[in-house]
């Protein structure tokens, strides 16, 4: 399994074959509560690094989802439109938001890895 990257924002990607997988984590989903709605991006729709591409709401609030990196959407998670519980049943699996195709994979390298990632969180207290 490809390695996952995480962003500061709480997003993480998994990338294969220049393809990045994008979701939120589990430490994400655990502030947010239950998610009641999830607006995936369109296929085909280009992407900044850092862009909002998603919004997920719960029973707490709206949240954006941003891009960790820059490419095009060529996949969007339409099962959480009738499914928005599996971003927290399964936040880095079932419940991903888009598969994006990067524009510049150097993008990956100012992304925290899992450990670097869990000690970020342990900062926020």
């Amino acid at each position: 399994m490809a390695d996952m990257k995480f962003s500061e924002e709480h997003e993480w990607i998994r990338v294969e074959g220049g393809i990045g997988t994008v979701g939120i984590t589990d430490y994400a989903q655990q502030q947010l509560g239950d998610v009641v709605f999830v607006e995936v991006p369109q296929a085909g729709r280009a992407v900044a690094k850092g862009e909002a591409v998603a919004v997920v709401e719960s029973v707490k609030a709206a949240s954006d989802i941003y891009s960790p990196v820059s490419g095009e959407v060529i996949e969007a998670n339409a099962a959480l439109a009738d499914a928005p519980g599996e971003v927290n049943a399964d936040p880095t699996g079932k419940g991903w938001f888009c598969k994006v195709k990067l524009a510049n994979p150097g993008e990956l390298a100012g992304l925290m890895d899992e450990a670097g990632y869990a000690a970020f969180v342990k900062t926020l207290g």
